[in-house]
């Protein structure tokens, strides 16, 4: 079946902005056939990523159905916090610790859909190696960023950082504005027009596979003993 047929119903954006103005259970249950209506829709589209992707990188990810995270928010230690997440997010896991990076996407209404490419949290030991990397060969890390195929699709990268740059590198440092950083994503966002639109699905793995380089560059850093071995 060709990539353009699988798409995302208008039903999945609509269910998501009833959702997001009741978030309650009560009208949770009362719109649970909408609710399953979207999540399939959802299922479907992610299968078609999941196998579109496998054609360019190795995944571990065994189905669409696994790469969905919960709707249901965890409310054990927040009480406050609404029961629903009113959005469909995923990821897709690189198969590890061979190869780095990861790609998450977000489907929600009101141009809030987007596509996450990157590392969120970097384990103390990677973050020290990518630090080491950039203050060794920030050069490397500025061609791949400036790369007219990623720069066009994800943008500038960004991520939580620190206010100062980290102990035992100069404070001088010409790549100060990386190592500062503690998080390491790229992103592209889609107006919902664009999620509905025949040709979404393509325009995903267009995004993914433009941060390959960059994810070719880390997986190396991360994998390597220091040494380059």
């Amino acid at each position: 079946m060709p990539s353009t047929i699988i798409r995302i119903q208008p039903g999945v954006l609509d269910f998501l902005k009833d959702l997001e103005a009741h978030n309650e259970k009560p009208w949770f249950e009362a719109n649970k056939g909408r609710y399953q209506a979207a999540h399939a829709n959802m299922v479907a589209f992610a299968d078609a990523l999941l196998e579109r992707m496998r054609e360019y990188d190795k995944l571990s990810t065994p189905s669409g159905a696994k790469s969905l995270m919960r709707i249901y928010t965890d409310q054990r230690f927040h009480k406050d916090k609404p029961p629903y997440a009113p959005r469909f997010g995923g990821r897709l896991v690189r198969v590890k610790p061979a190869l780095r990076g990861g790609y998450f996407f977000r489907i929600q209404p009101g141009g809030r859909s987007h596509v996450t490419c990157g590392f969120m949290g970097p384990e103390p030991d990677d973050l020290r190696l990518i630090r080491q990397d950039i203050a060794y060969d920030h050069e490397t890390w500025r061609r791949i960023l400036r790369g007219r195929t990623m720069r066009s699709q994800l943008g500038e990268l960004f991520g939580e950082e620190l206010a100062t740059v980290p102990r035992g590198f100069p404070k001088d440092h010409p790549a100060a504005d990386l190592l500062r950083k503690r998080q390491f994503l790229l992103r592209r966002s889609f107006s919902d027009a664009e999620v509905l639109a025949p040709g979404f699905l393509d325009e995903l793995v267009k995004s993914y596979r433009a941060v390959r380089p960059w994810f070719d560059h880390m997986t190396a850093v991360l994998t390597s003993d220091g040494n380059g071995a």
